[in-house]
This record gives structure tokens, C-alpha cells and sequence, in this order.
């Protein structure tokens, strides 16, 4: 259990939502965070599948026709790095949320914090997971699975292994005096899409060979997985189960419509106001 175990929490274990309304709950929970004491951890799956970009990856890195063509939604995040492909269900999410003056101020020590419940819940499912020993050269730069792999924030399975390949990848961003991580995690994979939604003359085998996940590290279901996860942040930081208030939900629509959601946002990292749209 953490030392912020002593502050008031909330576990959400979300439901499926959007790509922008994900994007944007995250704002919601910043904001909950800063001016209500309430701080988040939550497990979420995306629906449909969406490929989210990197804060400053250029939008002619995504085939658009591909992604039209299998119903993949596109969204952009706060945070850096490559895109992420997060399958509906080969992909398990999550997010944590704190006012940035309850956590270390350097980075990789925050990283090292936020990802406790991370590393404590693979453990619990049976995947040998802990951060990269050492640093991989990149393969693809606009994908974050394919980056360089960096000791500071990846998660890689079996630890300390030659053939170890990466299952997470985290992310932080600070906003409003309040820092958010959130994380992708593999429960299986998909690399016809995690290739597809790239306009690159990329190879299955490229994913497979860089990535593995829960499923094939421990063979158990997705259901498990996820309140495994679910209890191993609840447990961090010693939270109550909550939920979504009707007024966070209202302002995550609309910051969802305005700005997740909105092509201005995704294609050129421009934020509209509800008056221009």
C-alpha cells in the first residue's frame, strides 16, 4: 500500500466507452482531483477499437482508409509517444490521477510509484513483469509498441529475459497542478491491426516479435485479468469502489464532442470551442 493511501480515493472499474469520452473522463477526474480532494484509479476497454496518437505525432502516420475500413475510431491523447491500437478486447487500460504536489516531482520516481499497482497486479496473474532491464532501439517511431523501449516506463515479460517482450506502456501528463498516468496493458494481441492502423509497409511478425502479452504469459481470461488489475490499484492506494458523478459524465460528453472527438483536435492537436464547432 502506498504512503497516499491516507488521502481519499476512488476505484472505477469503467465501463466501455469512446476513444474521446476516454480521453476526456481523464480531464473530468483531474478536475475532481483539484477541486473536490478526489482522486482516481481506474480500470477501462475502449469501444470501438481505437487507435490512439501521441500528443505530437503527425496525423499522416495513421492509414485512414484502414482504420474507416475496420471501424477503428482515432482519437489523440495529452500524453506523448507513438499511437497505441487498443483492441476492444486485447487491450486492458487503465488510469491514475493525484494532485501533482502528493507525488515526487521527478518523473522516473513518480513513474516508479504509479506503476506499483501495475507491476503487483501482472504478478498476481501469473506474468513475470518489471520494467525493461535495458533500452531496445526503435523499429517504427509513430508506434508505441514498436518505440525504443525505455527502462524508465516500459513493462516487459518474462523480467531479466533475453526474449523478454514488451506488455505495457505508461504514460503521465501533468494538467492543472494535478498529474495523470495512464497505461496500456496487453491481454492479447492483435498485430494485424496494431500494424494496420499505421501507414507503413509493416509486418505482422514486426509486432509479434517486440510485443507479448497476459494471455500468453499466463493463459488466464480477460475477466480475470481485469479485476485482478482492478484490485491490485484498489489495493495501492486503499480506495473506495466508485463511479462517475452526473455531472462529470455531462462535462466528458462535452469536452468529448469539442475537443476528442473533434478533427481539428485529432488531426492538428487544435482544441475548438463549443462556439466554433
Amino acid at each position: 500500500m502506498t504512503e497516499l493511501a491516507d488521502r481519499e480515493w476512488r476505484l472505477i472499474r469503467d465501463g466501455i466507452r469512446d476513444g474521446p469520452t476516454q480521453m476526456a473522463l481523464e480531464e473530468v477526474a483531474a478536475t475532481t482531483a483539484l477541486e473536490d480532494g478526489l482522486r482516481t484509479v481506474r480500470v477501462y476497454s475502449w469501444e470501438p477499437s481505437t487507435l490512439s496518437l501521441g500528443y505530437r505525432q503527425e496525423a499522416d502516420s495513421v492509414d485512414w482508409d484502414y482504420c474507416e475500413r475496420e471501424g477503428i475510431d482515432v482519437t489523440r491523447r495529452q500524453t506523448g509517444g507513438g499511437g497505441i491500437y487498443h483492441d476492444r478486447h486485447a487491450d486492458i487500460s487503465y488510469t491514475i490521477v493525484a494532485p501533482a504536489d502528493e507525488v515526487p516531482g521527478d518523473l522516473m520516481d513518480c513513474y516508479a510509484l504509479f506503476c506499483e499497482p501495475i507491476l503487483e497486479g501482472l504478478q498476481r496473474m501469473g506474468v513475470d513483469a518489471d520494467f525493461a532491464g535495458s533500452e531496445q532501439p526503435s523499429i517504427h517511431q509513430p508506434s508505441c509498441y514498436l518505440r525504443d523501449i525505455n527502462p524508465a516506463h516500459d513493462v516487459v515479460a518474462p523480467a531479466g529475459g533475453d526474449d523478454a517482450g514488451k506488455v505495457s506502456g505508461n504514460a503521465q501528463y501533468r494538467q492543472r497542478d494535478v498529474v495523470i498516468q495512464h497505461g496500456s496493458i496487453s491481454y492479447d494481441l492483435e498485430p494485424g491491426h496494431h500494424v494496420g492502423v499505421f501507414d507503413a509497409d509493416l509486418e505482422p511478425a514486426t509486432f509479434t516479435d517486440r510485443v507479448t502479452s497476459i494471455r500468453e504469459q499466463a493463459g488466464i481470461d480477460r475477466e480475470e485479468a481485469v479485476e485482478t488489475l482492478a484490485e491490485a490499484l484498489g489495493e495501492w492506494c486503499d480506495a473506495d469502489e466508485g463511479d462517475w458523478d452526473a455531472a462529470e459524465l455531462e462535462a466528458a460528453g462535452d469536452l468529448a464532442e469539442r475537443k476528442y472527438g473533434a478533427d481539428a483536435w485529432i488531426r492538428e492537436r487544435e482544441v475548438l470551442e463549443a462556439s466554433e464547432q
